[in-house]
């Protein structure tokens, strides 16, 4: 099965600090899987490192109050574009995201309180029929999914 990962997740240096978020349930999927590595930020136009942003609303905003929305879609829709040129069916997402969220995302005012919702990449997807999980639900995800 091809499968889109957050590229952060499989050890690629893209996040806003510069970092990635290596994974060992989502990088032993490579075993049986092809892992198809997408950074919906980079994707969109985004600089590694840059500040962090959080949804609000409709919005993408960054701590210093800049409207990244355009560049978050843009991104959002590449993502989706690969998913449907090797016909993915899932994704393996870095919770918490702005771009990749899935149900639980930071609330928009860069105090670390999350609220339910989705990044913008995750809710594209989903919306598309696409199953969207975080990577901590990667260790007992199935391909029934």
């Amino acid at each position: 099965m091809k499968i889109l990962v957050s590229a952060c997740l499989l050890g690629v240096r893209c996040r806003y600090d510069g970092k990635s978020k290596p994974h060992p349930a989502v990088e032993r999927l490579m075993e049986q899987h092809t892992l198809i590595p997408v950074c919906g930020e980079i994707l969109g136009g985004l600089p590694t490192p840059r500040v962090s942003a959080e949804r609000q609303g409709a919005r993408v905003v960054t701590a210093d109050g800049c409207d990244v929305t355009a560049a978050y879609r843009r991104g959002a829709e590449e993502v989706l574009r690969l998913a449907e040129r090797y016909g993915c069916k899932a994704a393996i997402l870095k919770e918490r995201s702005p771009s990749c969220g899935s149900g639980r995302i930071y609330d928009g005012t860069f105090t670390g309180t999350l609220t339910d919702g989705w990044g913008v990449t995750a809710e594209l997807l989903r919306d598309h029929g696409i199953c969207v999980i975080g990577e901590s639900e990667a260790e007992t995800w199935r391909e029934e999914h």
